[in-house]
């Protein structure tokens, strides 16, 4: 069992220590996530996940306002600020100290996130590649990073799944440290690494990537593990996403002894529970 590693991020200008695994809640202000459940699309619906995730004990949040499922409709940078600033408005509204990462791979959607709707945080899903600007742009905000892998676009990662014969763990692992190098010779300080489950791997792909998940931590970054109710569950045991809690539980404790230092989830309840449990048996 591996023993949580306690970490500090510098949030707009707070320096916050964390403890304890944190569990961080997904509010979605699209019309086309691929967790229905999860779509947030006006102020009352967003309102009231904010604070039900708020009242279960989310440590933070991560608003994002265009879907990365394959298959997902374009969203113009436009919309896609539109949407964020529906989204911060209630959040900032209901939790106005919040620790919230903004979900986009547009260097300017980020800087307007930082600097006009109050998020805290960058999660990136394309890891700097969808555009060549975002690691100068999270440089300049001075704001932590979260580097997730992906290829490809979420239109084209699933035809990206060859991994050659070093294998996806190897792979993934080597991308991510060449670029917390290429973040670190930017000035980005605060980095997080997603290994980005579900995205431009198969099935079997990501249940080794949560095999060998400690190896990341030898990249010396918290780890995040965003696995909640997604297809690896449901094409392993023939379930959709609204069956799929209770796999997403099981494999967010799984996560937590192989090193987890962040859980993006839906359900914040139950991962909450998840970490309290963890804790019990890690003190």
């Amino acid at each position: 069992m591996t023993s949580f590693r306690p970490f500090t991020l510098n949030l707009s200008g707070r320096l916050i220590k964390f403890e304890h695994p944190v569990v961080a809640g997904i509010i979605n202000v699209t019309p086309d996530s691929f967790f229905d459940a999860s779509r947030t699309t006006d102020a009352d619906s967003i309102a009231r996940r904010v604070e039900r995730m708020v009242e279960e004990g989310a440590d933070m949040l991560d608003v994002g306002a265009y879907s990365s499922r394959p298959g997902a409709g374009e969203v113009s940078a436009d919309e896609e600020k539109r949407r964020l600033a529906a989204g911060m408005e209630q959040i900032r509204r209901i939790a106005p100290d919040m620790p919230v990462s903004v979900d986009t791979f547009r260097s300017d959607v980020a800087r307007e996130a930082v600097r006009s709707l109050g998020c805290d945080m960058v999660n990136d899903i394309s890891g700097g590649d969808l555009d060549e600007k975002m690691f100068e742009t999270v440089a300049a905000l001075g704001v932590p990073y979260i580097l997730m892998h992906m290829r490809g676009t979420p239109s084209t990662m699933q035809s990206l799944t060859d991994y050659g014969e070093r294998g996806v763990t190897a792979t993934v692992l080597d991308d991510l440290g060449e670029k917390l190098n290429r973040l670190a010779l930017s000035g980005v300080n605060d980095v997080i690494i997603d290994p980005g489950f579900g995205f431009g791997k198969t099935v079997e792909q990501n249940y080794r990537l949560m095999r060998d998940l400690e190896v990341f931590r030898q990249l010396g970054c918290p780890v995040l593990v965003g696995i909640s109710r997604k297809s690896m569950i449901g094409r392993l045991l023939k379930i959709d996403a609204s069956q799929s809690l209770n796999g997403t539980t099981a494999l967010n404790v799984l996560a937590l002894d192989r090193g987890a230092s962040i859980l993006r989830v839906h359900d914040v309840k139950e991962a909450r529970e998840a970490v309290e449990i963890f804790c019990a048996t890690t003190k």
